[in-house]
């Protein structure tokens, strides 16, 4: 998927009705059309303005199945072998690319680690291109069959590579960065991640600073001394996720700033993750968001979609970040996903979390979905464990009184 300037004024994305039977395309032969479907066989058509030359896209349980017509030609993928499913939660998409003359179809998250088929035009004759891009290139709109559909979103970008987890700054970024597709440009960030990328990424934007140089080492004794706060707080939470109590499904929530009534909850979060400690599967209320590890690091595992059968469902992507590294979610992407601090790892984990609803969102959905140890979906409203200005004043008081023989074994591990 490309990713565009944000002061970019053209529209990246149109939220669609339920009950909409033709659906114009934001630029013409391009784009990504996402529904659900809770039929056994779903058909659409992607047409040009006559209703001639179109693309027939059939879902059913086996397959995706795409018809050239009037030509009737079946446009085949080979490796597919997966069409609908019967899962809670799960969507579909489309997507079509008349510059690089390909189509992607997949499950939940538009991308193309998500797709489960896809089909290139022929490359080889460049007469037999220039007639295939002019046909892509006159098809506008979205014409639903019946019923079996309900359309969701419309996005005018097409899908056109593996998406970068790591956000690098302007000036950290080479040639050979841009080249190579690993890493998001911090400026191609949309407008609201953006501002809270700018907020964050700052070189004094640290957890160990002058004033208290010890900070993360007293939180480490906090975790790990029974009576301290992280220690008490920690247990007091076991039972956040599950009815049965889970001291590994926990992590602390230490809040900066207030709720300004963007964002779920309030939106500056530090988050503090004991070793081999994780969060459940969940998602973030469609929101940006924007992750800088300050300390140690965390495994995020991402999921296409949230369902309640999450072991027939596995992640699509597995990443490690480590301190500094910054990555990011947007209401399409990277929205569903677990972190855990692995048990093998030698320090806790303390990140800053942020997150802000995009400009256009009116519906402000203010909890997270996640699963709980029944794997049933239930929300979570965010909360706050301390305010951070507290949270520091309590660890330094923590860290000063500590006894000599505390401090030989403050780096126990909770």
């Amino acid at each position: 998927m490309t990713f565009t300037n944000p002061n970019d004024t053209q529209p990246k994305s149109i939220s669609l009705k339920e009950n909409i039977s033709n659906i114009n395309l934001i630029v013409q032969g391009q784009g990504v059309f996402i529904f659900k479907s809770d039929k056994n066989n779903c058909i659409f058509y992607i047409q040009d303005n006559n209703e001639t030359n179109c693309l027939k896209i059939e879902f059913n349980k086996y397959a995706v199945n795409v018809t050239r017509l009037p030509r009737n030609e079946p446009l085949v993928d080979e490796n597919n072998k997966q069409g609908l499913i019967n899962k809670s939660g799960a969507y579909y998409w489309v997507s079509l690319d008349y510059q690089n003359q390909r189509i992607y179809a997949g499950i939940g998250e538009p991308r193309r680690e998500t797709h489960i088929y896809s089909y290139q035009f022929y490359k080889k004759d460049k007469i037999i291109w220039e007639l295939n891009k002019t046909f892509l290139r006159s098809l506008t709109k979205i014409n639903i069959e019946n019923n079996s559909i309900k359309p969701l979103q419309m996005l005018r970008d097409p899908i056109t590579f593996n998406v970068p987890l790591l956000v690098k700054d302007t000036d950290d970024l080479s040639m050979y960065d841009v080249a190579r597709c690993e890493f998001l440009p911090s400026s191609n960030l949309e407008l609201t991640a953006r501002k809270l990328y700018d907020c964050i990424s700052g070189k004094n934007f640290i957890l160990d600073d002058n004033n208290f140089p010890d900070f993360s080492k007293a939180i480490e004794y906090s975790i790990a001394t029974p009576g301290c706060w992280c220690n008490t707080t920690l247990i007091n939470k076991s039972k956040e996720f599950s009815k049965d109590p889970n001291i590994k499904e926990t992590y602390l929530r230490i809040t900066l700033g207030r709720n300004n009534g963007e964002s779920p909850g309030i939106p500056y979060v530090m988050e503090i993750w004991p070793i081999g400690h994780y969060s459940p599967i969940h998602n973030h209320g469609g929101s940006h968001a924007i992750i800088r590890v300050l300390h140690g690091s965390i495994n995020v595992n991402l999921y296409p979609f949230l369902c309640p059968d999450k072991n027939e469902i596995p992640p699509f992507a597995s990443k490690d970040f480590f301190k500094n590294d910054i990555t990011w979610i947007s209401p399409n992407l990277n929205q569903v996903h677990q972190l855990k601090n692995h048990e093998t790892n030698k320090n806790t984990c303390i990140t800053i979390q942020c997150y802000m609803y995009d400009e256009n969102n009116t519906r402000h959905y203010d909890y997270f979905d996640y699963l709980d140890g029944d794997d049933k979906k239930q929300q979570y409203e965010p909360d706050s464990d301390m305010n951070f200005i507290k949270f520091r004043h309590k660890m330094k008081q923590e860290w000063e009184n500590r006894s000599w023989i505390d401090s030989l074994t403050c780096m126990t591990k909770f």
